[in-house]
């Protein structure tokens, strides 16, 4: 392991050790035994069978939770999500996609897949997210989401009058 700090090499020791995210990561404290300051690491069990992703192209690429996460961190960009919230989103995409599908995927699957979860999360970064990923034609295509996300969100709730006419 190497310091983040000190660039050494293989001069730690865990301190700590603990499962998180439902006991499927392990997080460690380690303490740099050459400059003394202390962090954290996550170890995550590699999964052996490899999914691939079919692009639009349609070339086929090794399924990659960082591109996943990259997309979701450009699409919450100076939005108030949490990382972690992040890291949750791509989890349940994973499991999602590892359960529904054995060897191949196509990355517009995935690309709904995301897209759903994100609206929960965040309206603006989901309209960004869909901007991308179901490349609209226009800007009436844009305009038409947006409207669907606010009108889905702004929702009567019966025995209660409108806020605004």
């Amino acid at each position: 392991m190497r310091c983040p700090y000190c660039k050494e090499i293989n001069q730690d020791k865990v301190i700590d050790s603990r499962l998180s995210e439902g006991g499927e990561v392990i997080r460690r404290r380690r303490v740099c035994q050459f400059c003394r300051k202390r962090f954290t690491t996550k170890e995550r069990v590699e999964n052996e069978v490899r999914l691939l992703v079919v692009k639009r192209d349609g070339t086929r690429v090794p399924y990659d939770r960082s591109k996943v996460l990259a997309g979701l961190q450009r699409a919450c960009y100076k939005r108030p999500v949490d990382d972690g919230s992040l890291a949750k989103l791509v989890d349940a995409v994973e499991d999602a996609v590892f359960r529904e599908y054995d060897r191949e995927v196509s990355s517009q699957a995935i690309g709904a897949l995301v897209a759903e979860k994100l609206r929960e999360v965040d309206q603006i970064a989901y309209v960004r997210f869909a901007s991308v990923y179901r490349r609209f034609a226009d800007l009436g295509e844009l305009i038409d989401e947006a409207k669907s996300v606010y009108d889905s969100s702004h929702s009567d709730v019966p025995g209660q009058q409108s806020l605004f006419d």
